[in-house]
């Protein structure tokens, strides 16, 4: 149950940030030229608080990633590293192959 909290919570701060970093005004312009006079107002250069916004946005999406790969690892049963890899019966020297000197033409 809390785990689907948690993938809720990263695919939710996944698309504000795509969405934020769109909207903010790099160099060239950006995104939120696009919106016209209230993009530039609202999200300007000197905007300190939308930066500040970003910032916490990208803190709980690194969160609930690393907190989603731990709930990930503590429930899962059985890891790569865990499990002995399938060891095939050894080949017994010349099972497959014809002995030496055996009947080859005899």
């Amino acid at each position: 149950m809390i785990i689907s909290l948690f993938y809720i919570l990263f695919i939710f701060s996944a698309i504000t940030l795509v969405v934020v970093i769109l909207l903010q005004e790099g160099k060239g312009g950006g995104f939120g030229s696009a919106l016209g006079e209230q993009g530039q107002q609202a999200f300007g250069v000197g905007a300190s608080g939308i930066n500040r916004f970003t910032a916490w946005t990208a803190g709980v999406f690194l969160c609930s990633a690393v907190l989603i790969h731990v709930l990930n690892r503590e429930n899962s049963e059985t890891s790569l590293l865990d499990s002995e890899p399938g060891i095939s019966a050894p080949i017994e020297p010349g099972a497959g192959a014809p002995a030496e000197g055996g009947d080859e033409g005899n």
